[in-house]
């Protein structure tokens, strides 16, 4: 029998005052949860009329859209909607919504964090008082001051814009390259990528994840940037060659690399991990409790509007 309640898909929580909010309005199936995944999605098929999932979840592919005849809404916890099937949505009209603007400053801070640890060994610092290394009298290796260096930003988006922002700040140079110049930007477009990291210090991915810009950071982007240059990456793990990262570091081809994503989280290549020029993040970029509360709460909303038959609050286009 049907729940009295309309049934609400859930492939990874959110914060527990969202989750116990969405467990007062809906039955929901916590598929993250279940011993058998495949089981309780079965089980459920004709009664789930909502989907609520994240970039860190496996993703709504054409598969599952397909396996629930009655599904209405995709509600997405963060604002790239890259592991979703937006096509088979569409065809079914299934709405799709995310959580734009709210993550922004906290996903540039990440990135400036990312920036700063590299430069100035901020992590290597760390270990080296907490061995003991220090109080010995061994020397700690120099850092690099970002002050007066080019970074190129891939992305000047809503969260490139952000990042270029708090880096001016430092008294950095700020080029880019996009899709498109922004008229009303001053600072330098390169539609030429590799050219703008044959020019930059440090590279900075924000672009979204997707079929566009897969691999966008290759082996020859790589090699433009140098042995000298960083790389930032806060956008998504397909976005940079993580076979072609490795061997770029590996080989000191650039000088470091600082990673909030990746290809296949949470797995993280052993090589990255061993290596010293290299700051590893797991996936935080939006993780603080007042940005995850808020996106929560758009999420429920978006999920509130649909089944009343309100306007979406973020609909995707």
């Amino acid at each position: 029998m049907p729940s009295a309640r309309r049934t609400i898909l859930v492939l990874k929580p959110l914060l527990p005052p969202e989750m116990k909010r969405l467990e007062e309005r809906f039955h929901v199936v916590r598929l993250y949860n279940e011993a058998d995944p495949e089981a309780a999605l079965q089980a459920a098929r004709e009664d789930v009329v909502g989907i609520v999932s994240a970039a860190g979840s496996k993703g709504v592919r054409r598969h599952l859209i397909e396996a629930l005849p009655n599904l209405e809404i995709i509600s997405q916890f963060g604002v790239g909607v890259d592991n979703i099937d937006l096509d088979a949505a569409a065809s079914r009209n299934i709405a799709v919504t995310n959580t734009p603007d709210v993550l922004t400053d906290d996903t540039a801070d990440i990135a400036v964090s990312l920036l700063l640890a590299l430069s100035r060994r901020i992590c290597e610092g760390d270990m080296f008082v907490r061995v003991g290394k220090w109080a010995s009298g061994a020397p700690f290796p120099l850092g690099v001051t970002p002050k007066g260096k080019t970074v190129g930003i891939i992305g000047l988006g809503r969260i490139g814009k952000a990042i270029a922002k708090r880096l001016v700040a430092f008294d950095m140079r700020i080029v880019y390259h996009g899709r498109r110049q922004k008229a009303d930007l001053a600072w330098p477009f390169y539609r030429d990528l590799e050219k703008m990291a044959q020019d930059c210090d440090y590279l900075v991915c924000a672009v979204p994840g997707g079929d566009d810009t897969y691999h966008i950071v290759n082996d020859r982007v790589l090699n433009a940037l140098g042995p000298k240059g960083y790389l930032i990456n806060i956008a998504r793990g397909s976005v940079v060659d993580q076979e072609a990262l490795v061997a770029a570091l590996t080989n000191k081809v650039i000088a470091g690399a600082g990673l909030d994503v990746y290809d296949n989280e949470p797995i993280v290549p052993d090589a990255l991990k061993a290596m010293d020029n290299v700051v590893l993040l797991p996936h935080i970029g939006s993780a603080t409790v007042e940005t995850r509360t808020v996106m929560g709460e758009i999420v429920l909303a978006n999920l509130e509007a649909h089944f009343a038959g309100k306007p979406l609050i973020t609909p995707v286009r």
